[in-house]
């Protein structure tokens, strides 16, 4: 079974204090710690650059999961790689020459992966899937944090696995958009296994309690 992980996302965290934020959720238990880079262009929110990473890294020593919400992405994999990513996806939609950008992300030896935004069909990679180390499905529209949950994007998760199945491959589904206790198990059932999470947590009376919670249903699940 692919190893589930909590991936507590930095987007909704209180960047006046990000690295002890970032510690707070590593002791909670957390398994990778996302971010989430914004151009501006690609969509309408900005970020942070590789300067912000760097100065976290030693805040932990989770993988970093960079999620390149950019277009040109490949100008800033080697910065975002020396910065302290363990982890870089980019969108499907931003992309032009899609195998070239992630044959140069493994040059790195830096896990690649590809996003999909809630209306692209998971259909578009059936190519490129054996190329691929994780595939990033959005549960919102990309841009900005606390959003409501596409229900529907359960169903790509499905279809995803199934692909997955069908070409006994083995990489992770991750999903993030709207993650909370209340859908976690959802995700779940259908098939994801990284599960990206930000108001949910950071935004809770208890970001560390909040986490704990998403490893107990997670633990149960895998149990059962």
């Amino acid at each position: 079974m692919i190893e589930k992980k909590i991936a507590p996302s930095i987007l909704s965290a209180d960047f006046g204090k990000l690295a002890e934020q970032i510690t707070l959720v590593d002791r909670a238990g957390a398994d990778l710690i996302h971010i989430d880079v914004m151009d501006g262009h690609f969509v309408p929110n900005l970020t942070i650059g590789p300067v912000v990473v760097q100065w976290v890294r030693s805040a932990t020593k989770l993988p970093f999961d960079v999620h390149l919400m950019i277009d040109h992405a490949d100008q800033y994999i080697e910065p975002f790689v020396k910065a302290g990513a363990n982890c870089i996806s980019v969108h499907f939609e931003a992309c032009k020459h899609l195998n070239r950008t992630l044959n140069f992300i493994h040059s790195f030896s830096c896990k690649a992966g590809v996003v999909l935004n809630p209306a692209t069909p998971v259909d578009f990679l059936v190519d490129v899937l054996e190329d691929l180390d994780y595939v990033l499905l959005m549960s919102v529209n990309p841009g900005f944090g606390g959003q409501k949950f596409i229900q529907q994007v359960l169903k790509k998760v499905e279809r995803l696995a199934s692909l997955r199945a069908e070409q006994n491959l083995t990489f992770p589904i991750e999903i993030d958009g709207g993650i909370s206790l209340s859908n976690l198990r959802e995700a779940l059932e259908a098939g994801a296994d990284w599960f990206v999470a930000g108001s949910s947590i950071f935004s809770s009376p208890n970001p560390t309690d909040t986490v704990h919670q998403m490893k107990r249903i997670i633990q149960e699940f895998t149990s059962a």
